[in-house]
């Protein structure tokens, strides 16, 4: 009974989903690695300040999903996925170690800025790939399944820099030196990976006109722009926990349970999707980001800010997992990886802006001042999503009707 009902929860997903998983948990066990004690080696280490901290942060996201638009056009010009994702996990993992031999800020935005271009030319054609590995009524399994690697790899790369530096001893530099071995990991799982032949018809109109897409995908952009300008970096949560007086081991502690409860929530929610719809899975997302940064904005409990960071995880788990997906419904199978890419690059712009603005009113107005922001504009992106975007659920079972 159990096996059957647990056979049925991960049905329709294939070996490419499960490689692709697996690659996506190499890799953020790599980078995240670094990412918890990244802001502190920056202001304790380098002497860089908090506007540093927000803009290195925000070029580098910007970079890894602004890249993601070309590199998606790139796929599907050439029609070819897996190539474009290999140059792009190599690149990534050869770039960590230079940030641990760096001895400036400008050294470590280098090679956060080629780490990130790494990760984000291999994010439109991976995605693609992950969407055509299964049929369109599972699509959110499968995204909620690289969802898992992804997050569960945060969790655990977080707990191995914890062992490394806090009880080997291990010197900070070491661990940047050290990520490069889980990202070669990912790269193998990704060359294990069967690409689908795709069809070559759509290649001579493939271009970057707008015209390709079609007005609702515009609107899901808008939406998920307006939310995007309030989602700065998470380094400005780990800054407010420590600046709250946790100490840098607990704030890694919590960094990773926050990775983990987002690795949980991926396949549920991706799945639930699938069941029904993209759009009220992604606004229960939007309003728990609302409900975490107002937390910020106006606690000074220590244990409470903890709390709602590692909460904050489902709003990570369930953004993941649905919103890609959902920007695939809305594109057809030969604008795929481009679809998906030019979502992820609106991401990644109004997240730098994000990133900058709070760098901003992090220095010159006030910390609770950035979580305030955040918190108004995930409220304008609600209603926008709200009014704007209609689920695609219907739209699924609508073409099943027609078959």
């Amino acid at each position: 009974m159990v096996k059957s009902l647990v056979k049925k929860y991960f049905s329709g997903l294939t070996k490419n989903s499960v490689l692709i998983a697996f690659a996506s948990f190499f890799s953020d066990v790599s980078t995240e690695m670094l990412y918890p004690i990244l802001p502190i080696y920056l202001t304790q280490y380098l002497k860089a300040n908090g506007s540093i901290v927000g803009i290195i942060e925000g070029i580098a996201q910007a970079t890894q999903n602004i890249i993601q638009g070309f590199s998606g056009w790139l796929s599907d010009m050439l029609q070819k996925r897996k190539p474009i994702a290999l140059v792009g996990y190599i690149l990534s993992a050869i770039s960590k170690p230079f940030i641990g031999l760096a001895n400036t800020w400008p050294v470590v935005l280098a090679a956060r800025f080629s780490d990130r271009l790494g990760a984000g030319s291999r994010s439109a054609p991976r995605d693609a790939l992950i969407a055509e590995s299964v049929a369109p009524e599972h699509r959110g399994k499968a995204f909620g399944l690289e969802g898992i690697g992804d997050n569960l790899g945060a969790f655990v790369g977080p707990l191995i820099t914890i062992l490394l530096f806090f009880f080997l001893r291990f010197d900070i530099h070491y661990i940047f030196y050290l990520a490069i071995i889980p990202g070669l990991i990912a790269f193998l799982m990704i060359s294990l990976v069967r690409e689908k032949g795709l069809g070559t018809s759509s290649k001579s109109k493939i271009d970057l006109h707008v015209r390709q897409f079609s007005k609702t995908y515009w609107r899901y952009l808008v939406a998920t722009a307006i939310f995007g300008v309030g989602n700065s970096s998470n380094a400005f949560l780990i800054l407010e926990l420590r600046e709250k007086g946790l100490s840098l081991l607990n704030t890694v502690l919590v960094y990773a349970f926050y990775n983990l409860v987002a690795a949980l929530i991926s396949y549920p929610a991706g799945s639930l999707s699938d069941k029904i719809g993209r759009k009220p899975v992604l606004l229960i997302s939007f309003i728990i980001f609302l409900i975490s940064y107002t937390g910020f904005a106006i606690s000074d409990n220590i244990f409470l800010i903890g709390f709602l960071f590692i909460s904050y995880g489902l709003f990570q788990g369930i953004f993941r997992a649905t919103g890609k997906s959902y920007a695939s419904d809305f594109v057809p199978a030969h604008l795929r990886a481009s679809g998906i890419g030019w979502y992820s690059t609106v991401v990644g712009i109004t997240g730098l802006l994000a990133s900058i603005v709070a760098g901003q009113l992090w220095d010159k107005v006030g910390h609770t001042f950035v979580f305030i922001y955040g918190a108004t504009l995930s409220l304008a992106g609600i209603i926008s999503l709200l009014i704007l975007v209609p689920n695609t659920l219907e739209k699924r079972r609508d073409k099943k009707d027609d078959k």
